[in-house]
């Protein structure tokens, strides 16, 4: 049997040695993550005076991260505001044969409101590109129920002669094979608008940008010129996925304190891997060629994390020679949200559950590296490898190592540890570095800040001093939503098909 190894999704699609190598690759990364703690804490018992020294060695590291980082992240900021006031259409009407260029704009649906739908499609209407050259595909989930497929299909009939091309797709539920999930509906409407409106019109695939924006996106203006910009002058256009920097904004005002963290955090993480071009992979909206996109007979439909699996889909499909091209230009979306409190600390929980379970790449990666090992560039590839494996293992463990296990020394190592010099000194130490740290949070608060929207006249301005006060919570949000569900999420890949997380769709509110 010829299997696609690039259409794999776990194991299970897997058989004989094929299987048994995927799936050890799958129990890696939760191997050296419990392994590290586990590790860790044994030491701190039996050889305290080790650990405290580890403990000292990784603050110092810790710091030089943040500091690292720090640079990093006002580099991307000073280069997105420098972005967000050039005039893209100016810019992109200089360049000769500009408008060639067609957007395909894919909306995934299941049971948002219509208030979010239609904020994307005016956003996108606003954005002033013309709309004889976008084709917009909104594809529903047919388990959504008829109430809101009638609702989509009312928006369809508004908005069907506002674009070029208009196309509004119902997914089946129940098809063989199928995950039920975003990369499924997203195939079954770019299979639809190529048989219906691509093939049909004889279109040049090579002219065609394709754009996959979450339901909640509502991009800034200028967004399809400085995309259409970037993808005519880039070295290798079709080699290439252009990322914009997701930030949580639509709902921020409203939104609890420890959600805004979170998002902002991620904001943030984002507009610094921009600035690491050779660590970046496509996440959330992004846009990518339709030539790309059909070369790899689009997304895989057996799989969760579908907007990076596309790109290590691409990396692997072109033995290496695609990347990720950093726009350093804001989108807006929603922050997780509920009714109340308690509901959204678990939406958000599983939210950052299902973006843990992007560990489900490694495997993915690592193992079609051995199949084409032969034709990847060696550095390149080893180089990206290295840069998953420390990615996730960070965010699984530092957060602990530096507010849990730091302190288990002064606990576990007995009488003859804690009457030594070290013992004295460690807290000291420890607090003192941390102190220093602090720094990255202070950088953190000052940007959030240049980033907030325009506060509704509805709050006063101790809503804006609560932004800035809130990052003092921030080492406890990133344990409880940062290293404890990337914990989970690399604990259920390595115990297998019973434990795997579905695709869950984070529920919107505004």
């Amino acid at each position: 049997m010829n299997t696609n190894y690039l259409k794999v999704g776990s194991a299970t699609d897997l058989q004989g040695r094929d299987r048994f190598l995927y799936r050890t690759i799958e129990m890696l990364p939760a191997i050296l993550a419990w392994g590290t703690l586990l590790i860790l804490i044994f030491l701190s018992w039996w050889q305290p005076v080790w650990v405290a020294f580890f403990i000292i060695a990784f603050d110092v590291y810790w710091i030089l991260l943040v500091f690292f980082l720090s640079l990093h992240l006002i580099a991307a900021f000073i280069e997105m505001k420098r972005n967000v006031k050039v005039d893209w259409q100016v810019e992109c009407k200089k360049i000769d044969d500009w408008e060639k260029v067609q957007h395909l704009i894919i909306l995934p649906l299941y049971k948002e409101g219509k208030e979010i739908i239609e904020s994307a499609l005016d956003a996108i209407i606003n954005d002033e590109y013309p709309l004889e050259k976008i084709m917009l595909v909104l594809t529903v989930e047919e388990r959504a129920g008829q109430d809101h497929l009638n609702v989509c299909r009312e928006i369809a009939k508004k908005y069907q002669n506002k674009f070029g091309h208009f196309l509004l797709t119902i997914h089946p539920d129940g098809i063989e094979g199928e995950l039920k999930g975003k990369g499924a509906n997203q195939t079954w409407a770019a299979r639809a608008v190529k048989k219906e409106i691509i093939d049909k019109n004889n279109l040049n695939y090579d002219d065609i940008v394709v754009s996959v924006f979450d339901i909640d996106t509502i991009i800034r203006k200028g967004y399809f010129y400085r995309l259409t910009q970037a993808f005519l002058t880039v070295d290798d256009p079709h080699h290439a996925s252009y990322q914009p920097i997701p930030v949580y904004h639509n709902n921020l005002w409203e939104s609890p304190f420890f959600a805004r963290v979170s998002a902002t955090s991620n904001t943030f993480w984002q507009m610094m891997q921009q600035i690491r071009q050779e660590k970046l992979a496509t996440y959330s909206s992004h846009s990518m060629t339709w030539r790309a996109l059909v070369d790899i007979d689009f997304w895989s439909t057996n799989m969760v994390s579908e907007d990076s699996r596309i790109f290590w889909h691409c990396y692997c499909y072109y033995n290496g020679n695609y990347r990720v091209e950093p726009l350093y230009f804001p989108v807006s979306m929603d922050v997780c949200m509920d009714k109340n409190n308690w509901q959204t600390i678990k939406n958000l929980y599983k939210q950052q559950r299902r973006w843990g379970w992007g560990v489900e790449n490694i495997p993915y990666l690592v193992f079609n590296a051995i199949k084409r090992w032969k034709d990847m560039p060696k550095r390149n590839l080893l180089s990206r490898i290295f840069v998953q494996f420390y990615g996730f293992h960070s965010w699984a463990t530092n957060a602990v190592i530096i507010a849990v296990i730091g302190w288990l020394p002064l606990i576990l190592g007995g009488q003859d540890f804690n009457t030594t010099v070290l013992s004295g000194n460690l807290p000291f130490v420890t607090r003192t570095l941390m102190t220093i740290a602090m720094l990255g949070l202070v950088i953190s608060a000052i940007l959030s800040t240049l980033l907030l929207p325009r506060r509704p006249k509805k709050y006063s301005i101790f809503k804006s001093l609560e932004i800035v006060i809130q990052w003092i919570f921030l080492p406890i949000i990133i344990i409880l939503f940062g290293s404890i569900p990337a914990l989970e999420s690399q604990t259920r890949l390595a115990l297998g098909k019973k434990w795997r997380i579905g695709f869950w769709v984070t529920p919107k509110e505004r």
